[in-house]
């Protein structure tokens, strides 16, 4: 490839999409939806693409780089225009968690585990799934969440209150399965658990969605019989 069309290219293109980036605005930038991620990763193909062809010269660049643009605008706008164009390109949230209820048809919808909920949350740092009162997913796949009153917070300045211990919950059923391990962590039986669980009528680990021990606030259960209340509440 020749050097000096090479450089004009690169010249070119530079400029070419630092406008057009400004021009889209900061929407295409922070991805916030998934349209505009796959838009911003073609976006920058083309040129990318370009570059290394020789057969391709600047015009072809010009032209495909702003005639994407236009599109990503035109549909841009038509969303702002129209609601139901704007619920097919963006998406709408999903409740993850309803009045402190998990939603596991929404999960399944977004083919979403527990896991990965208690994963997001932690990154809220939310560390129990008890805190929560709402929980959604956005279209960009980052959550929002409100905490119950309890949960939200507050300074121990507030109310000129001694320091006291930190403890981290942990899952002892998830799906229906025990999980021993994590029993053992905290040197518990399990049937100190089964009696945890008769406690709240609850006789099988098998009717358990999710079941999270947390020192000083007990055990946290919601049963598969109250995840699927919580769809058809949707």
């Amino acid at each position: 490839m020749n050097l000096f069309f090479l450089t004009v290219e690169l010249i070119v293109g530079f400029f070419l999409l630092f406008m057009l980036i400004k021009f889209l605005g900061k929407k295409i930038i922070k991805q916030i939806t998934p349209f505009t991620f796959i838009a911003a990763i073609v976006l920058g193909e083309l040129l990318g693409n370009a570059l290394y062809d020789d057969k391709i010269g600047v015009g072809y660049i010009i032209y495909s780089m702003t005639l994407w643009a236009l599109l990503l605008s035109l549909v841009e706008i038509a969303s702002q225009k129209v609601l139901k164009l704007r619920l097919l390109f963006e998406g709408k949230p999903s409740v993850l968690i309803r009045n402190g209820v998990i939603n596991r048809e929404q999960l399944k919808k977004n083919r979403m585990n527990i896991n990965q909920l208690q994963s997001l949350l932690r990154q809220s740092e939310t560390f129990s799934i008890r805190e929560v009162a709402y929980c959604y997913l956005e279209a960009n796949g980052s959550i929002s969440l409100i905490k119950k009153s309890k949960y939200q917070k507050t300074t121990q300045e507030d109310f000129k209150l001694a320091n006291k211990s930190v403890y981290v919950p942990i899952t002892m059923i998830r799906d229906g399965q025990l999980l021993k391990d994590e029993l053992e962590d905290i040197g518990r039986s399990e049937d100190w658990l089964y009696l945890q669980l008769k406690e709240q009528g609850i006789k099988n680990v098998k009717n358990v969605f999710l079941a999270e021990w947390l020192e000083g606030d007990g055990l946290f259960v919601q049963t598969f019989d109250q995840v699927c209340n919580a769809k058809s509440q949707a």
